[in-house]
């Protein structure tokens, strides 16, 4: 099957989940800067939501950029990852009121856990259909980044419910990491 529908859908998807989030930001009561203080943790967490799903919409594009074709396998799984990147907005916001209460904390980092997973298991399942010697083994090889990864995230599950900040500091790091899309995909692409 061609790839064209799977990336068109993932794009809208991922568009209307930053619509979502954005409207989930509150307006300030007052005119002046420090009344923004009052939504600084609706600021914060979108901020790093926006940031997450960016980071997904990059990577999913690079990733595809080795992909010739998918199969139903591949669908469901992109499915998958679609699924939970819209769960993000809600456990945003959640997160946000509570002021970073431990359980919406958890909640949110275990959202971002199965963004992780889902995005390995994309990952995974289009090297195996792929075959060995695709693209897809050459360029991405064994990613012991986003392996590693995805136990940071579950880490940060449960410093949540230790203490948020170390939680948050974790999904930071994470967010840093991986801001710069893989460098041997763009290798490979530049010189196709």
């Amino acid at each position: 099957m061609n790839k064209t529908r799977l990336e068109a859908i993932t794009d809208g998807v991922i568009a209307i989940v930053i619509t979502v989030m954005l409207i989930e930001l509150k307006v300030p009561e007052g005119i002046h800067f420090s009344d923004l203080t009052q939504e600084f943790h609706g600021i914060l967490s979108y901020v790093l939501s926006f940031m997450y799903i960016g980071i997904y919409w990059i990577n999913h594009h690079h990733l595809f950029q080795l992909v010739e074709k998918v199969n139903g396998k591949i669908i469901w799984i992109n499915l998958h990852l679609i699924f939970w990147l819209t769960m993000i907005p809600y456990t945003t916001s959640w997160s946000a009121q509570s002021n970073y209460s431990p359980v919406p904390t958890a909640l949110y980092a275990f959202i971002l856990f199965m963004c992780s997973l889902s995005y390995a298991m994309l990952e995974w399942s289009i090297a195996r259909a792929q075959g060995d010697k695709s693209v897809v083994r050459k360029v991405l090889g064994k990613d012991k980044k986003l392996a590693i990864s995805v136990l940071l995230y579950a880490m940060s599950i449960l410093l949540s419910l230790v203490d948020t900040r170390l939680s948050l500091l974790v999904l930071v790091v994470l967010a840093v990491l991986w801001f710069f899309p893989n460098k041997r995909i763009e290798q490979y692409c530049e010189e196709k």
